[in-house]
């Protein structure tokens, strides 16, 4: 076993001194090359090749690392990424329809994201993939590659996005069967956690050695944190990251939420990042902060030379106002993201914005002109980080480009006014279909799929007798 596997803080530092600058780092590989240096190095024995779904879960292939560095072909059956939550299948219809022969799709490594895994008992590496066609084709409907799309027509502009996720979870008591309800775990004190500690270092303190390997398992990967705080829920978290390119940032959240699923099942409890996981207790929300620079100059030409706020930043707003409910599939994937979405909620209700105002979908945090930027509080944590991105950058790309006026800014509550969102899953999904503009952006592939998985998804929902359906109707109707 290699010496970072005893111990991912002080591991092989004699070592690693010695070692080439690209194998100091504990990513950034170029080229396969550095690769088989990278895994030799670190006597890695077997590498996962993952790619995100269209639910953000990981799919891929596992193989010995010899295998990995002998340009072998990987691929994966196209219909992988045309499957719901629950493992079905949608039909065809409506501008869906399965590839003929269900063709594979060829999975390309990202030679720059390969990483350890260190949660694993033997010696492992992960890579993400991109996944191209046989003859070399990007494929439109991939999560990975639709981000891609969204960032290159900000490109073709010359502009760069640059975003900055905010990630709350739950961590919950175990609980095998679906039927009871998530409850709060046991903290170091030995009580269950209470509610209402927002910002609390207690109650961050009731899961020291838990944090301590999210941090360690975090650092072994070369993710980087920003900042840990307690929620308002009862054993509700939140980890900010730092700003940066899209995709590597969708990256990140994306081995973020294994690795802190994987941290917490080491101590016996779930990790969990659904929109409503616990009756009563507030959301968990995937807050998304966006600014755009000149890709020439680096300048946020959301402010103007003289620091005052610029009509590009205006426009932005404004096409997240006029958008974003109809994007609001890909920000709330599931029944119960929307359970989420309700007045008074801590969470936003319609598209109002405002200055340092968190009850608003898009809030405008306090900052100088360099870093001027909008928050985009709607996406709920169970959305896939690649199709939130996407879907957001979006909205507000068609806002530069027909030069859409936003309403005024709100400096009042916003989240107890009239819903102006999608109330419900199959509402949303009719209005992103609608969207002829925002189609057209993200490209008619991937909103014909999206469409008919999150369509089949509901169909399996109603088939679900829930507890409220046997508590009023059973002895009443």
């Amino acid at each position: 076993m290699p010496p970072e596997k005893k111990d991912l803080r002080n591991a092989g530092r004699g070592a690693r001194a010695r070692a080439p600058a690209f194998v100091k780092n504990l990513r950034g590989v170029k080229n396969w090359k550095e690769t088989s240096t990278w895994l030799e190095w670190r006597q890695i024995e077997d590498i996962e090749c993952i790619t995100p779904d269209q639910a953000g879960v990981a799919r891929g292939k596992m193989m010995p690392s010899k295998k990995f560095t002998s340009n072998t072909s990987l691929a994966l059956p196209s219909a992988v990424f045309m499957t719901t939550i629950s493992g079905g299948y949608p039909e065809d219809g409506n501008g869906f329809s399965y590839p003929e022969d269900d063709g594979d799709l060829k999975l390309v490594p990202d030679l720059s994201t390969l990483s350890v895994v260190p949660w694993e008992s033997d010696p492992t590496a992960q890579v993400i993939c991109d996944l191209v066609h046989q003859d070399g084709r990007s494929v439109e409907f991939t999560p990975r590659n639709l981000l891609r799309r969204v960032v290159a027509a900000y490109a073709r502009r010359g502009l760069k996005p640059v975003v900055a996720p905010e990630i709350e979870f739950y961590l919950v008591r175990k609980n095998p069967d679906p039927d009871y309800p998530l409850t709060p775990p046991v903290g170091r004190s030995g009580r269950p956690i209470g509610g209402g500690q927002g910002y609390s270092i207690a109650g961050v303190n009731e899961f020291d050695e838990l944090i301590d390997d999210i941090y360690h398992f975090s650092e072994a990967q070369g993710l980087e944190i920003d900042t840990l705080i307690h929620e308002e829920g009862a054993g509700q978290l939140e980890i900010n990251l730092r700003h940066g390119d899209p995709i590597e940032l969708a990256d990140q959240v994306f081995l973020f939420k294994r690795t802190i699923r994987e941290a917490a099942l080491k101590h016996d409890t779930y990790a969990t990042f659904m929109a409503k996981p616990i009756q009563g207790q507030p959301g968990s929300a995937m807050h998304i902060h966006q600014s755009i620079l000149d890709k020439k100059t680096g300048r946020n030409i959301f402010s103007a030379e003289d620091g005052s706020e610029s009509d590009a930043f205006l426009h932005f707003i404004g096409g997240m106002q006029k958008h974003m409910p109809n994007a609001l599939v890909m920000m709330a994937p599931y029944v119960n993201s929307y359970r989420r979405l309700t007045q008074a909620a801590s969470a936003p209700v319609n598209t109002k914005w405002g200055y340092d105002n968190r009850t608003t979908a898009f809030r405008i945090p306090r900052s100088d002109p360099a870093a001027r930027r909008v928050e985009n509080r709607i996406p709920s944590s169970d959305a896939n980080p690649y199709l939130a991105l996407a879907g957001s950058l979006a909205c507000g790309l068609i806002g530069l480009i027909n030069q859409v006026k936003p309403d005024a800014p709100i400096g009042t509550t916003a989240n107890e006014d009239e819903i102006d969102l999608p109330r419900g899953l199959l509402e949303a999904v009719e209005r992103f279909e609608s969207d002829t503009t925002l189609r057209d952006m993200l490209g008619s592939g991937f909103v014909s799929t999206y469409a008919a998985i999150k369509k089949a998804e509901f169909e399996t929902f109603m088939e679900v007798i829930s507890p409220w359906e046997r508590e009023f109707l059973l002895l009443n109707v």
